[in-house]
């Protein structure tokens, strides 16, 4: 007789899912260089170690993001053939060297008069590529296990707690760091070796993949086979075959119209009679979204689906908007701080920085763990699919890049910094589960390498115009501006930076359309799959 499956909040699924929340917290300290205050915790001393520059230290830490996005594919399929163990090793030693590396760098220092050898540069950056490709492996492997533990309908706010976990990471090191030996940035960079090694290790012993009961695996593009069987008005007439599906579904079916249609029953006189099934009209076609199996679609077929660039452009877009800001909101906070301000300081003005990147990372936190609670629930309460989500995260985004626009008070900033967090969680607790329901569980991770290899592109391209924005609004040195200005130091305020808040605004409005279509896609996909379903006749055994 087979071993029982674990119930859904049995001990071995509680556990996957604790210790893949604590394999995310040592794994997100690298995930986007300027989205958590991990680098930016130890990269001013370390370049002021190293005699490095600006340009060397965005560099190492671009190294890192690198690693992170680089190695998703190649992880994930990893994962996804062999389960987590092998990424969680590689975790462990890639975390562990990586971080090692660097302090053995910052340790060692160079005199105040020489520069950084070539040599040395380059291993510099090599540690910290290994940082964020370990960071990734880790994750990988713990959202991959937590995903294929958990049934559909608690799938997003499971995963969303792990996700959320990622979130903080950067935070929760950095905080304990304060804590333990504020201000000592060896003993921090041996922190983040041991304690993102030791997750690791914790992870590889407990992160595993809990098998589902055979009920709850089965997914479908509206949820489960039965739903699909049952979208139907049963009825009968007096002839002794009935069809008991109708050859076409009606033209206005819905998902409500799926759901709502469970538990109708056979009319009295019919149910009177002895009733079998004898015949099939036509068969189920099996393609890349199977009816019976769900969707199954990777490789070159993924690059090839609409849909994946559909999505591909959106969380490009999304993210960008997200990265754009988290990587400058330091230099915002400074625009705005200065601004008719003569007695500039720099230490208040870093205060102030801090705050919005505290603000950022923990809203990040909660709007991983609240996207997920609120999908499900679409999904589960209302019969719709996650990707109607997507319109909601696109409006926050929106949304957050308006009240930003409108901020000339240094001290309002925080507002626009939490809206930002909040739809920056959302969107990656939210785009992993789309990311199933399109394309598919069995290649779940390798699929998600593939798709957050978008927000090289849009963070990269709006916070380049950030950058030049800024750049065209930095004082001559001939204005008496000039005389009391810090270092590449804008003095306009709002005006420093309100042009790219206008490009970001219009990418998230674009993007709001952008998810209209794929949910408008998706209901498309669940007719279809209804009139796809199989049509069976019964027989009466009546004398």
């Amino acid at each position: 007789m087979p071993p029982a499956v674990p119930g859904l909040l049995s001990a071995p699924r509680i556990t996957t899912l604790c210790a893949s929340l604590l394999v995310a917290v040592g794994s997100g300290t690298n995930y986007v260089r300027a989205s958590h205050p991990t680098l930016a915790a130890y990269s001013p001393q370390l370049a002021a170690r190293l005699n490095i520059s600006h340009t060397q230290l965005n560099i190492v830490g671009l190294a890192a993001n690198v690693g992170v996005y680089s190695s998703g594919p190649f992880w994930g399929r990893i994962v996804d053939a062999r389960g987590p163990r092998i990424p969680l090793a590689f975790s462990f030693v890639f975390l562990f060297l990586g971080y090692t590396g660097i302090r053995h760098f910052y340790d060692a220092g160079v005199p105040p008069d020489s520069a950084l050898s070539s040599l040395s540069m380059g291993l510099l950056i090599a540690c910290s590529f290994m940082t964020g490709a370990g960071g990734n492996a880790g994750f990988t492997g713990a959202v991959n296990s937590t995903a294929k533990s958990f049934p559909d309908r608690a799938r997003a706010t499971t995963t969303g707690i792990v996700l959320s976990g990622f979130g903080l990471s950067a935070f929760f090191f950095s905080t304990l760091a304060h804590i333990l030996f504020p201000g000592n940035t060896s003993l921090f960079l041996l922190l983040l070796a041991c304690g993102t090694a030791l997750t690791t290790v914790l992870g590889f012993f407990f992160v595993r993949a809990i098998p589902l009961a055979a009920e709850e695996s089965e997914h479908t593009a509206v949820g489960t086979v039965a739903a699909e069987a049952e979208a139907t008005i049963f009825h009968h007439i007096n002839d002794s075959h009935t069809p008991l599906l109708d050859e076409e579904p009606p033209a206005d079916v819905t998902e409500e119209y799926v759901s709502e249609a469970r538990g109708i029953e056979l009319s009295p006189a019919r149910s009177q009679s002895a009733v079998r099934p004898i015949s099939h009209s036509r068969s189920r076609s099996r393609n890349k979204h199977d009816a019976i199996e769900g969707p199954n679609i990777y490789g070159r077929a993924l690059w090839l689906d609409p849909d994946f660039w559909l999505l591909f452009v959106n969380l490009s877009l999304l993210s960008g908007t997200g990265i754009m800001y988290i990587n400058n909101v330091g230099s915002m906070s400074q625009a705005l701080f200065a601004k008719g301000n003569p007695a500039y300081d720099e230490v208040e003005a870093s205060r102030s920085q801090a705050t919005q990147v505290s603000m950022i990372s923990i809203m990040n936190f909660f709007g991983r763990i609240l996207i997920g609670l609120i999908s499900d629930s679409v999904k589960n309460r209302f019969g719709l699919p996650r990707s109607y989500s997507l319109v909601l995260v696109s409006t926050l985004f929106f949304f957050s890049q308006l009240l930003a626009a409108q901020i000339t008070d240094v001290t309002d900033l925080w507002k626009a910094s939490l809206l930002v967090g909040l739809s920056y969680g959302t969107i990656f607790g939210l785009f992993p589960t789309v990311c199933i329901e399109f394309f598919g569980l069995s290649h779940f991770s390798e699929n998600w390498g593939f798709l957050s290899l978008s927000p090289l592109a849009g963070g990269n391209l709006f916070s380049i115009a950030f950058g030049r924005n800024l750049d065209a609004h930095e004082p001559g040195e001939s204005t008496a501006a000039a005389a009391r200005a810090v270092a590449h130091q804008c003095l306009e305020g709002r005006s420093c930076y309100v042009a790219t808040l206008g490009l970001t605004g219009t990418a998230c409005f674009l993007a709001i359309l952008l998810s209209a279509l794929a949910a408008w896609r998706e209901r498309r996909k669940l007719i279809a799959a209804v009139a796809a379903r199989p049509r069976v006749v019964w027989e009466d055994l009546e004398n």
